[in-house]
């Protein structure tokens, strides 16, 4: 491996960290709680406050786009925790229809930009090899404030709270690698896991670094989308790993 490729390769790896240092544990209660497809609805409502954003040609004000999409994604976990507290019997359907819509309004918001089919893919499937140091340093402070909270507030004990917290993590994420890949980190090594009892969360921080590690090398060898690479070779890990805990335990 060359130094242009571990350059590029190097902070992709350590966006993955961030990424899943926040979102292992969120998965875990996403597990718990029922509410799987509550990162992908969150993930597409902020993503929509990005995409306003550049509407608004304020893409030259990352600040200002950081704000807009962190107050979508809040509002996106208000409604989520409404959901959770008035619809239980069936807010999986409500969460997955939140998604949809989210999703369909942020095509329907780009269907006068020519550039649309970039941008949308750029959201979907993230552009983790061009992540900057800002973003880095912007998202470290962040995932440090956020286990700060989640380890010693009692926020994530509440509804309202928990959504929050999850809302500001995705937020940041999903504009670093995208949102299958933000959805990949938060469920698999969570779900690969869910039957340990002993080191859980150290057998699933395992399981996201070796498929962060394993799809950016695969992205780099064969040039593929980095992206998607990540996410299927976090799955395959995660399905191995699995069977592997199950099989010794």
């Amino acid at each position: 491996m060359n130094d242009i490729e571990l350059s590029i390769l190097l902070p992709a790896f350590i966006a993955g960290l961030l990424v899943l240092a926040t979102h292992i544990p969120f998965g875990m209660k996403v597990l718990e709680r029922g509410v799987i497809f509550a990162d992908l609805a969150v993930a597409q409502i902020a993503g929509m406050g990005v995409i306003i954003a550049a509407l608004l040609n304020l893409s030259d004000q990352p600040l200002l786009v950081q704000a807009i999409a962190a107050a979508s994604a809040l509002c996106g976990a208000g409604l989520l925790a409404w959901i959770e507290r008035r619809m239980a019997e069936v807010k999986e359907a409500c969460i997955g229809l939140t998604f949809v819509l989210a999703a369909s309004g942020g095509i329907l918001l780009m269907s006068r930009d020519v550039h649309a089919g970039e941008h949308l893919k750029d959201l979907l499937v993230g552009q983790i090899l061009w992540v900057s140091t800002n973003q880095l340093i912007a998202t470290a402070l962040l995932t440090a404030a956020l286990l700060a909270l989640w380890q010693w507030s009692k926020l994530k004990t509440h509804t309202l709270g928990f959504y929050a917290l999850f809302a500001l993590a995705v937020t940041a994420s999903v504009q670093l690698v995208g949102v299958y890949l933000v959805f990949a980190s938060l469920i698999v090594p969570a779900l690969a896991t869910y039957r340990i009892k002993r080191r859980r969360m150290q057998f699933a921080f395992a399981i996201g670094v070796m498929g962060y590690a394993a799809g950016l090398l695969l992205s780099a060898g064969f040039d593929l989308p980095s992206g998607a690479a990540v996410v299927w070779m976090m799955a395959v890990t995660g399905v191995v790993a699995a069977w592997l805990l199950n099989k010794s335990a």
